[in-house]
């Protein structure tokens, strides 16, 4: 086992160390479930003040909590925070990212658990992103398999994933086996 794991594979790092082999300073991303702005705060902080970051959400109470988060960590003003529903990426962001992630599934905190991200705007929000994708650029898509519309989402991606060509572009996924209700992710990465 690697030193410092406590035994245990820490997600959110290792999707952080996948992202950061491939974003620089200066570079576009774009975080295409806001929620709370953990995802948002990390990209602006890797992009730097000459970076740009791109967050959406369809729930106000997620620009609010982000913005307010952006702020209290002080991260520079380089992210634009879009009202609107992820499936809509090919609109408002017009450069080729560097990277993009999606965490699946509900608003953390807002006891909403019935606003969800959902298969249909999920899967145009994901062919629009991996469309976009810069040359040497990754997409994470992080899966919440625990509720039934998580759990689709997951097997429909994975459909996905494995029709794209294997010379363009690497699919990945990282599962805990012996925790089949875990979250996992995807990993996609353009050459």
């Amino acid at each position: 086992m690697a030193k410092g794991l406590n035994n245990m594979v820490d997600l959110l790092e290792l999707q952080k160390r996948f992202i950061l082999a491939h974003l620089r300073p200066g570079d576009v991303a774009v975080d295409c479930t806001m929620g709370n702005g953990n995802d948002t705060a990390f990209l602006s902080e890797a992009v730097g003040p000459g970076g740009r970051v791109y967050a959406f959400d369809i729930q106000e109470a997620a620009l609010e909590s982000t913005r307010a988060h952006l702020v209290s960590l002080g991260r520079p003003e380089n992210y634009t925070l879009i009202h609107a529903s992820h499936h809509r990426i090919r609109e408002f962001v017009k450069e080729a990212p560097k990277a993009v992630m999606f965490n699946l599934g509900y608003l953390p905190g807002s006891g909403k658990k019935q606003v969800t991200t959902m298969r249909e705007t999920t899967m145009e929000a994901v062919q629009g992103a991996v469309e976009l994708l810069d040359h040497d650029g990754i997409l994470l898509v992080a899966v919440y398999p625990g509720h039934e519309e998580g759990r689709l989402e997951g097997e429909m991606l994975a459909a996905y994933f494995a029709t794209l060509d294997r010379r363009l572009i690497c699919c990945s996924c990282f599962k805990i086996i012996n925790s089949p209700t875990s979250p996992y992710f995807y990993i996609v990465e353009k050459k």
